[in-house]
């Protein structure tokens, strides 16, 4: 069993950053994807970014290409996604997702673990 917990959320104005963490507790995480999704308000959730297991590979959505970048820590048993250049579209809850896949996915159906979510509000 894997337990997230999502971190680093806030209001920040347009053209700033944040960097999220999602700490995971498990021993297993350290072999498992990972990537973060996100709810706008009236929206569905989407896909954001993933990253492999051993963080050789990792695949963006193209809103945010350029901006983001999605990174871990195995030994800290930890995700990050650096979010900079941030826009008042980025504004939505961030969920981070766990993967028993060791390879990148964009689609929500493929992971089996998700945190509690972290707000980000970008204002103009």
């Amino acid at each position: 069993q894997v337990h997230l917990v999502e971190s680093g959320g806030g209001l920040v104005q347009a053209g700033g950053s944040l960097r999220l963490s999602c700490a995971a507790s498990g021993r297993t995480f350290s072999r498992y994807a990972a990537g973060w999704f996100r709810r706008a308000p009236g929206k569905e959730r989407e896909f954001v970014a993933s990253i492999s297991w051993s963080g050789g590979r990792t695949v963006y959505t193209d809103s945010v290409k350029g901006r983001f970048t999605i990174s871990r820590d195995n030994a800290k048993n930890t995700v990050y996604l650096q979010m900079n250049m941030l826009k008042p579209e980025d504004t939505a809850v961030y969920y981070c997702a766990g993967n028993t896949g060791s390879g990148v996915d964009i689609e929500s159906k493929a992971y089996s673990y998700w945190g509690q979510g972290t707000q980000v509000t970008v204002s103009s």
